[in-house]
């Protein structure tokens, strides 16, 4: 059975994007990297330029990119990850637990950190006492 829906073309600047993304760099470093390669003036502008092109056809332009964000060419312009986001999204299974359900309960607790303080005050509240009465007995012995 073939699927008559329309495959929709990936958006290979919003995979550069989230591969510069990956890689903590920023819109002006990528500009920066690709100056030094081309040598010749790139900002960023440019770059953000790039980043909403759903194309890039100067391939040259390409590789360098990939070359700095350590992939392949291919993976920028064939890599779909909103459609992997949503096969991951519509396959998967929480383990027979409900979805309203946290999948484990001890994350989810909260804590009051208005109790915690008081706690610790009442610790080292005990703590001075028990060291006063131990003053107390080592005066009384001598």
């Amino acid at each position: 059975m073939e699927n008559n829906s329309a495959k929709r073309p990936v958006h290979v600047g919003r995979n550069i994007q989230r591969f510069r993304l990956i890689r903590g760099l920023s819109q002006a470093g990528l500009a920066h990297q690709l100056e030094d390669k081309r040598n010749k003036s790139f900002s960023q502008q440019l770059v953000s330029d790039i980043e909403d092109r759903e194309a890039i056809p100067d391939e040259e332009l390409l590789q360098q990119i990939a070359e700095i964000l350590e992939v392949s060419p291919e993976a920028l312009k064939t890599l779909d990850l909103d459609n992997a986001i949503n096969i991951i999204g519509s396959t998967f299974t929480y383990n027979d637990q409900s979805i309203n359900q946290p999948i484990n309960p001890i994350i989810h607790q909260t804590f009051n950190p208005l109790e915690k303080l008081i706690e610790l005050f009442e610790k080292e509240k005990a703590e001075l006492k028990a060291e006063i009465e131990e003053l107390k007995n080592e005066l009384q012995k001598k």
